[in-house]
């Protein structure tokens, strides 16, 4: 047995179609977390390690065959911005 192309689903008769939305969005508070991580990325120590990752991509990505990853220099990025991160963001947790 096959679904015609003109089947309609079927409602929820306890379901008022006019019912507000959700606003939960609104409602949360911002994630302090995101802003301290943003500017930890701009820190003088962590962007020499993202220009060294940035190095490495452009290098691996110019060639056709290389065995190459820029697996050190992901963990030194990351290692320096979460470092940042845990620094500052206990300061601010209440």
């Amino acid at each position: 047995m096959t679904l015609g192309e003109n089947t309609v689903a079927l409602k929820d008769p306890e379901v008022e179609d006019d019912a507000p939305a959700d606003d939960d969005e609104e409602d949360e508070p911002e994630d302090i977390q995101v802003t301290i991580k943003e500017s930890c990325q701009q820190n003088a120590e962590c962007v020499k390690y993202k220009d060294a990752l940035d190095s490495c991509n452009a290098r691996v990505s110019s060639r056709k065959e290389t065995e190459e990853t820029c697996y050190e220099e992901v963990l030194d990025y990351v290692h320096c911005v979460d470092h940042c991160v845990a620094k500052n963001l206990f300061n601010k947790l209440k």
